[in-house]
């Protein structure tokens, strides 16, 4: 007998017969609002600001202009996802080309899109897909700005699981990196970027 199946038969002798209590499934799973709703692009906004990010309001043809000037205090490279439309990238960008991930850092800023972004938690969620890149690209390099379209932000968090992929390596982002762990202070860039620039567009 392995370790494993000798826990579990020691949790299966401690519980006896009891029957598993049903799960209520009554939460809500659905914001009843569109994707895109200007109200739920108010609440991203909202979220997102709540959490120390900043967040630039553009049309489609000012993606780049936008960004570029999110960019234009960074000091340092910065590298783009490989599907990353041509009309979404500023000026003096490199596209991530897949060498060690170990190389990224060496980049300053990061330009991604993302699969989907949930308004009632403010997260963008980046999926390891081209539009989004791998998932070292938006940890590594210290200053990250996500490109988000207005169709792509759903109310509720079901509602964004419903059109991921649930084996893709899925990076969820609510604001810059921070941690408070240490004697409860926070402590931004631990764990990822320490400044995160939403270009948001409707």
């Amino acid at each position: 007998m392995s370790a494993r199946d000798e826990v579990l038969a020691r949790i299966r002798r401690a519980r006896g017969d009891a029957a598993v209590p049903p799960v209520d499934r009554a939460y809500r799973t659905a914001d009843g609002r569109p994707a895109g709703d200007p109200a739920l692009l108010d609440l991203l906004v909202d979220r997102l600001e709540d959490y120390k990010a900043t967040v630039l309001r553009c049309s489609p043809g000012d993606i780049a202009a936008t960004a570029g000037a999110a960019l234009a205090e960074v000091d340092g490279s910065v590298v783009v996802a490989p599907g990353v439309p041509a009309a979404w990238r500023p000026d003096r960008v490199t596209e991530d080309d897949g060498r060690p991930a170990v190389a990224l850092a060496e980049h300053a800023a990061t330009v991604t899109g993302v699969a989907v972004a949930i308004a009632d938690t403010g997260t963008l969620v980046l999926d390891g897909s081209p539009l989004s890149g791998r998932r070292a690209l938006s940890l590594l390099p210290d200053f990250l700005v996500c490109v988000v379209e207005a169709a792509q932000v759903v109310g509720t968090v079901p509602e964004g699981l419903a059109v991921l992929d649930p084996v893709a390596p899925l990076t969820m982002i609510s604001g810059p990196s921070a941690t408070s762990d240490i004697e409860l202070q926070r402590v931004e860039g631990v764990h990822g970027p320490r400044t995160l620039v939403v270009v948001l567009v409707e």
